[in-house]
């Protein structure tokens, strides 16, 4: 294609065919001032002062939407250009309200600062006062549409970057404004709050419901999201030391671009809460007897942790402590936990919360694929050909994810959603597999994608290329596979036979993209699901392709790192086996340290060696396992029965109540560190604010109690550490060079072919006839996990969501629950294990015979319906419990 040769301002310039002349001069250094264009959007031509004339015709045109032409000869800033611009932002002006010293935006106004730059101060104009109602109703966003220019960029960006569509123009003239449907309030309407509006917006119509400053803040510094898999980078407004506001970053090439969600946007005011613990602790027995923890200086904490622990070594033994580590901590932190942990202590108990969901899921799908899902950039999702969903709904958990797909089906994409549950992506415009009967088949999932599986080969459409390079000995399963009935299979999953085929149909000679559940281990029948997803990929030849692969959204932000820093039971640094004498030696050469030759305790064996009495002592970083894990009253009587906890957290929480030293911690934007987000990119970032008190980053702490212990390394600077993960960990070895940088596993083409698994019929549960309904404790956008630290958000707290049980329709009914009024009444949920009350709320997009409990909120009480036996390996799957409802 020929390159179009013109000018800018007598500067000669040559560009690719339809490229607007805004975006040519951006290019090449002009500056053209706009209220209406982003990079992220499409060009809309809404404010027209990024008019430019070209002097060969005496033409003014709108640059972002006009594409440049042969032997143009632009001039961006003539007399005329001028002019209209000011004539332009006049007219704005005369019809925005004079609020400019009370207003939110400041001097980051995009209106104030053209003005200012033209010249503009008084516009010698008839006011043109348009006045809007202020809203308020809601704890994140205010909207006050007097100020509104009717750029579109809230709009915009909500079609065609997040693709939720609650907020449109309506009417015209003077009148028109964005609004919901019907004009209902936000949080009656389709918003997610995910503040991308918020962000976009050039003036003031748009701002974050802030009851702790008003303003501009003094600086912005950018930093990493520390809530999901996603790894978003932000941009922090920082005021006195605290971090006031939250914006994505302007930085290009980032994971998240222009967007966000309502906890990255909203829920980071938890910084600022009053639980933040500020000063080292030791529980102490005061002058009546009574044992509680007390203020104490560092030295005194950690000399009294190091002391504990040692001698609890000496008395019974390594084995006799176990450590908890964080996919909520650095990729430096959880490398020098576990390290304290094996060389300085003796043992291999080490593992994290994420041990049995996402990060057992993530090891598992590297597993089969010999690593070719480990680096799965979001981008390649956007443009992909065809998206497979199982289990997963992304606009919940990583929302992000979520944005990637619904712009790859405006593409074009094909998306097939494999989910009991009608999702937001099935409404979206995703071809819909689900139970067609009343309840859900305890195997849907796994049959479903089978069911798909066979119709590929029986229609021989696979990619026999692939097949043959790739993978190991594939005609004796294609055999067996050829002699599986499909039909079978889709009565199996309870889906009608043309369904199946359909879905086959879409995905035929298509490279796809699969997104599985990050908590799909934690489900029945989770690990022959995704086996079966797998296969799919394989056959298709999906696996190692661009636009294509595994893509899993993980829940926590550095569920990737914590795993490759060797903060597992079985696994050293850089996915080394602790079974395997060659791996052990060259961690030891690295080391100088001897490495204990047994496999340690998972998080299940830990707590049961806590109830008999063989673990002593627990040292817990950035975990709150009483509010997190199953059956909360045996895990607090197992930790009750401990001689010595350490609690390592930055809010004090229900078990630092139960620790004998309490260490406070920076939060992820008070240090520095990286995270390794779902994709397998490392991102390091550096602190933001200081910590509170007497806090202290994480890695600080730990070097501080190594030097405690006598141990002779020295780890005084983040960058010590680094070295040291550089050259343990190889795929690392990038880590710190920049700011964003990619994991680099071994290729698996060098490591042989990949295995087909074995498809067996799986067993599937009788219904107990006393819990006749299926529980699906779920994650949903207001609360990630236990929420721990979403609780402690004020904005969370206030925005009315109390996490209602939902019904569907005719459960609801049949059960008296309903009253024709919307109103929502309380009930008893009842499992084998344990009870709990919530209101409840009717919900069509739940199947019947189900009921969806939304975890994280009541102080994360679903985890009382839950068999802690659950999370020992391989697991039942906790995630879905059978469920008895009573009327209170």
């Amino acid at each position: 294609m020929k390159n179009i040769a013109f000018s800018i301002n007598g500067k000669n310039i040559s560009t690719l065919p339809g490229t607007s002349i805004l975006e040519a001069a951006i290019k090449n250094g002009f500056r053209i001032p706009t209220l209406c264009s982003h990079a992220d959007l499409a060009p809309y031509g809404a404010c027209r002062i990024c008019l430019v004339e070209d002097e060969n015709t005496g033409r003014l045109m709108a640059s972002c939407v006009t594409p440049v032409a042969p032997d143009m000869k632009i001039n961006t800033d003539s007399p005329r250009v001028t002019a209209n611009r000011k004539n332009i932002v006049r007219l704005m002006i005369a019809e925005h309200p004079e609020s400019c010293i009370v207003c939110n935006k400041g001097n980051r106004c995009e209106l104030r600062m053209i003005a200012a730059q033209l010249g503009v101060a008084e516009t010698r104009l008839y006011r043109m006062p348009n006045y809007k109602p202020f809203e308020t109703m809601n704890p994140f966003i205010t909207r006050d549409l007097s100020k509104c220019i009717l750029c579109g960029k809230c709009i915009r960006a909500d079609h065609e970057l997040v693709g939720v569509g609650a907020i449109d123009y309506s009417d015209r003239g003077f009148a028109s404004r964005p609004v919901t449907l019907h004009e209902k309030p936000l949080e009656q309407s389709r918003c997610t709050f995910c503040g991308t509006c918020v962000s976009m917006c050039p003036t003031g119509a748009l701002s974050t419901q802030n009851t702790i400053f008003t303003g501009t803040p003094e600086m912005e510094k950018t930093t990493i999201c520390g809530f999901c898999g996603a790894g978003c980078s932000l941009s922090m407004g920082v005021s006195g030391n605290r971090v006031v506001e939250v914006n994505p970053s302007p930085d290009t090439g980032t994971v998240n671009g222009a967007t966000l969600c309502v906890r990255g946007h909203f829920a980071h005011d938890f910084l600022l809460s009053p639980d933040r613990l500020i000063h080292p602790m030791i529980r102490r027995t005061d002058e009546q007897g009574m044992e509680a923890l007390q203020p104490a200086g560092f030295d005194d904490a950690l000399s009294s942790a190091a002391g504990h622990l040692a001698d609890i070594k000496r008395r019974y033994g390594p084995e006799s402590i176990g450590f908890i580590g964080s996919a909520k901590c650095t990729n430096e932190e959880n490398y020098l936990f576990q390290k304290i942990a094996r060389v300085i202590f003796g043992t291999n108990n080490i593992t994290s919360l994420g041990s049995t969901g996402s990060q057992a899921l993530l090891r598992k799908a590297a597993e089969r694929t010999m690593g070719d899902c480990r680096v799965s950039p979001l981008s390649d999702l956007e443009n992909a050909e065809a998206i497979v969903t199982v289990l997963t709904d992304p606009d919940h958990t990583v929302p992000v994810a979520g944005y990637h797909i619904k712009r790859a089906v405006k593409k074009g994409a094909q998306l097939v959603v494999i989910d009991p549950h009608r999702s937001d992506l099935a409404a979206f415009g995703g071809f819909w597999l689900h139970p067609e009967n009343s309840g859900s088949s305890k195997a849907f999932a796994f049959n479903a994608v089978n069911a798909i599986t066979a119709h590929l080969i029986a229609d021989d459409a696979m990619d026999h290329d692939f097949v043959k390079s790739r993978i190991e000995d594939p005609l004796g399963w294609m055999d067996a596979m050829a002699d599986t009935d499909p039909e079978a299979l889709a009565g199996k999953a309870q889906v009608s036979p043309q369904k199946i085929k359909t879905a086959a149909l879409l995905l035929q000679n298509k490279k796809i993209a699969f997104v599985i559940a990050a908590d799909l281990l934690e489900t029945r029948h989770g690990k022959e699901t995704l086996d079966a997803a797998i296969n799919l990929a394989l056959i298709t030849g999906s696996i190692g392709t661009k636009n294509a692969g595994i893509f899993i959204p993980s829940i926590e932000n550095n569920t990737a790192g914590a795993l490759d820093m060797g903060c597992a039971p079985d696994l050293l640094p850089g996915g080394r086996s602790i079974a395997d004498p060659q791996d052990r030696q060259a961690v030891e050469d690295m080391w100088g340290a001897k490495i204990p030759e047994t496999e340690g305790k998972d998080i299940h064996g830990l707590i049961e060696a806590a109830e008999v009495g063989t673990l002593k002592a627990l040292y817990i970083m950035g975990e709150n396992p009483l509010r997190a894990l199953p059956d909360p009253e045996r895990v607090r009587t197992a930790l009750k029965n401990l001689d010595f906890i350490v609690v390592q957290d930055i809010i004090k929480n229900q078990t630092a109540e139960l620790a004998h030293v309490v260490l406070p911690a920076g939060a992820f934007a008070e240090k520095q560190g990286s995270f390794t987000n779902m994709e397998g990119r490392i991102q390091s970032f550096t602190a933001v604010v200081p910590p509170p008190g007497e806090a202290l980053p994480d890695w600080t702490i730990l070097a501080m109690l190594a030097r405690k212990t006598g141990y002779p390394e020295q780890y005084t600077t983040i960058e010590k550490i680094r070295q040291e993960i550089r050259r343990v960990v190889p795929m690392y070895g990038a880590l710190g060079s920049h700011r964003q940088v990619w994991i680099k596993p071994a290729d698996s083409r060098n490591s042989g072919k990949i295995p087909l698994a074995p498809i067996d019929d799986l067993k599937v549960d009788d219904t107990d006839e006393k819990y006749p309904l299926s529980a699906h404790i779920m994650n949903r956008r207001w609360h990630l996990g236990s929420g721990t630290r979403t609780s402690r958000s004020a904005r969370i707290s206030a925005s009315g969501n109390i996490g209602e049980v939902e019904m569907a329709p005719g459960d609801a009914k049949a059960m008296g629950l309903t009253d024709g009024n919307g109103n929502k009444p309380m009930i008893r949920i009842f499992s084998p294990f344990g009870g709990i009350e919530r209101s409840v709320a009717v919900n069509r997009a739940v199947p019947e015979g189900s009921v969806f409990i939304p975890q994280g909120f009541s102080g994360n009480d679903a985890m009382h319906l839950v068999d802690f036996n659950a999370l020992k390996p391989p697991g039942s799957g906790w995630r879905i419990v059978p469920v008895r409802i009573e009327k209170i």
